[in-house]
């Protein structure tokens, strides 16, 4: 099954620093992965497919339409940038990986796109601060947020990534 995305391409692109000139193709990915990561992590399995089927079957409305309007959406635009920035200037071809060059333009060191990615990182962890601030209050609009059982994910409800420890 496709999955499907809680975000469209015009969100991403309204939203960020993405030009509308760049290929879809090329940031997509990091949507779909930025979605089932890091939103699915907060929403739990439940809500999360709660909100896909609802999304897939033209379904969305009332309480759940506000919560991917105001909360989700603008967490996962962020997420997905941030995720993105470190992956945009490489593609990988039949004669191995490469990195764009500009002519008209400088290439970025790796410290200002771990800057960039950095503040990017920043606002999703805002407006996840600001879902988990939300549902903390209004759960019970949702039955489907406390309704996880066996290996369902459970929602997260801290919002700071503060690195992989090892």
């Amino acid at each position: 099954m496709a999955t499907v995305l809680f975000i469209k391409r015009s969100d991403l692109v309204k939203n960020s620093i993405i030009d509308g000139s760049v290929d879809t193709d090329k940031f997509i990915q990091h949507i779909k992965d930025a979605q089932e990561i890091h939103v699915r992590n907060y929403l739990g399995t439940d809500l999360y497919n709660k909100i896909a089927t609802d999304i897939s079957n033209s379904e969305l409305e009332g309480n759940y339409l506000n919560l991917v309007n105001d909360f989700i959406q603008p967490m996962l635009i962020y997420w997905a940038m941030t995720d993105y920035l470190y992956f945009a200037p490489y593609t990988i071809k039949n004669g191995g990986v490469y990195k764009h060059r500009s002519e008209t333009a400088d290439t970025p060191t790796q410290e200002e796109v771990t800057a960039l990615s950095n503040k990017y990182r920043d606002k999703a962890e805002y407006y996840t601060r600001r879902f988990i601030n939300y549902m903390s209050f209004n759960q019970t609009l949702f039955p489907e947020y406390n309704s996880n059982t066996n290996d369902d994910i459970d929602p997260d409800t801290d919002a700071i990534f503060n690195g992989w420890v090892l």
